[in-house]
């Protein structure tokens, strides 16, 4: 199939089909008599596993590793399941940070439900001054702008 083709049926544009080209994810393609790049079904496949190991929030450097790893086999597939198991920490972790945040802003807002007509507005003021956030949020605050 060619480019246009190859780009419809997986989902992504042609600019993104000659990225994964040149950072090695998709192998040169065989050229037609007219010059046209010839794609194969493989060549669909190994975009659909990028696109899958994407929407699981692997990176194309950890997807490349991956795929270096196929077919997974005794040492290999442990490999793979560390992998796996990193990006599921890093994964958790940022879970539990936006945890903190969305309590943070679910604070303020209850914080601002009495309303922002008389006074200084409670989440304004919280964002200006230090320590003033609620005790969910852990924001980095320096003490001076070189930090």
């Amino acid at each position: 199939m060619r480019t246009g083709e190859l780009a419809r049926e997986a989902g992504v544009n042609i600019e993104t089909l000659r990225y994964y080209e040149r950072r090695g994810l998709l192998p040169p393609p065989e050229r037609a008599p007219n010059g046209y790049r010839v794609y194969t079904a493989a060549a669909l496949d190994r975009i659909r596993f990028i696109k899958r190991a994407q929407g699981l929030g692997f990176s194309l450097e950890e997807i490349e590793e991956l795929m270096s790893l196929r077919p997974a086999k005794g040492r290999q597939r442990q490999r793979v399941r560390r992998i796996a198991e990193t990006k599921l920490e890093t994964i958790e972790s940022k879970l539990a940070e936006l945890e903190g945040i969305r309590e943070a802003l679910r604070q303020l807002v209850k914080d601002c439900e009495g309303g922002c007509e008389d006074g200084d507005c409670p989440i304004i003021e919280a964002l200006s001054q230090p320590g003033k956030l609620p005790c969910h949020a852990s924001p980095v605050e320096h003490s001076d702008a070189s930090s």
